[in-house]
């Protein structure tokens, strides 16, 4: 009966007050009691609690307010969105405030601090980077060959997976391939337009770029008026000649006649050839990027080659290394 009379009171003073509430029973549930105030009153609340006479009759014992109260009202002034909780452990009853709430369909939530970024001085970045060259310095000039020859192979595998990383942007989707007959020629068709294509004198220049959109455009543009287009292929590496082949036969719609060993490729349009309207295929890249693409692959397999000579360095230190010390545990004995 005491509990309940406690109870009361409670609300009624608070609502008197007029102080929004969000309040669970301490004394059956075992929870904290919340306030959130709209005109915050701490002193007259916590007096009211501490000479409230039906207190002691609960604990048997007295009550101590342990928090100060002119804290209290500062930081409730301060931010609106703060709440007071009430704890009461065994014979003391707690005030403390709590972290700031937000208003939500559901009621209040805990509002999440977020760390502000702090921005660096100029001067302050200038000092880092001056640290980390020192620290670079330090290691390329150190006596110990393991730990050159170390940072140097941690330096060229970081740039090879940043290159290997670049390299993804530049993977462009296939498009499906279309369904079409080739065409069947016979061998003397065969033996007339390699002879008709080795002398004509226009071709189709494949550089350093590979196989891109403009050089699939010059095919068609030389096909309006020849049946047979050479392909130049220079400069290209062993077996990659085969690979040029069978991408512009692909892209272009046409027929290898014959490959010669300077890397030329002689390619027939087809009988029934119709000039496509888009001349440059969608799933190719542009000439600047081609050129882009081929900068990085130059690069990766010079740091390639880079990393496999180290690697063997290492490999021999390592060695001369185990056969010096082995030399030098056998001469005492000796």
């Amino acid at each position: 009966m005491s509990i309940k009379l406690f109870r009361r009171h409670i609300s009624n003073f608070i609502h008197s007050t007029s102080v929004l509430h969000h309040i669970w029973d301490p004394i059956n549930k075992n929870h904290c009691l919340n306030i959130r105030y709209r005109n915050p009153n701490a002193n007259l609340l916590t007096r009211s609690l501490t000479s409230f006479p039906l207190a002691k009759q609960i604990t048997q014992k007295s009550i101590y307010v342990l928090d100060s109260i002119l804290p209290l009202k500062l930081h409730v002034r301060s931010a609106s969105n703060s709440a007071v909780e009430m704890t009461m452990d065994k014979d003391v009853v707690r005030f403390c405030i709590s972290k700031q709430l937000e208003r939500s369909s559901d009621g209040f939530t805990q509002r999440e601090t977020k760390q502000k970024r702090v921005k660096m001085s100029k001067k302050a970045k200038l000092n880092e980077l001056r640290f980390y060259r020192l620290k670079a310095k330090k290691k390329m000039r150190s006596p110990n060959p393991e730990i050159r020859i170390l940072y140097r192979l941690g330096k060229a595998k970081r740039k090879e997976e940043w290159l290997i990383e670049k390299l993804r942007k530049f993977d462009v989707r296939k498009a499906a391939a279309e369904v079409y007959d080739p065409e069947i020629l016979t061998e003397e068709e065969k033996f007339y337009l390699k002879r008709t294509g080795e002398k004509k004198k226009h071709y189709v220049p494949v550089g350093r770029r590979g196989v891109f959109g403009g050089v699939v455009l010059n095919m068609h543009l030389h096909w309006k008026n020849h049946e047979t287009v050479k392909v130049v292929c220079k400069p290209c590496k062993p077996g990659q000649i085969q690979e040029y082949a069978d991408e512009l036969t692909r892209l272009s719609k046409g027929i290898v006649i014959d490959i010669k060993p300077n890397n030329v490729i002689i390619f027939f349009r087809g009988k029934n050839y119709v000039q496509p309207e888009i001349m440059s295929p969608p799933d190719t890249l542009s000439k600047a990027k081609a050129l882009e693409k081929y900068k990085y692959e130059q690069s990766l397999e010079h740091t390639s080659e880079f990393i496999e000579k180290l690697e063997n360095e290492l490999e021999e230190y390592y060695k001369h290394k185990a056969r010096f010390s082995k030399d030098k545990g056998s001469s005492p004995k000796d």
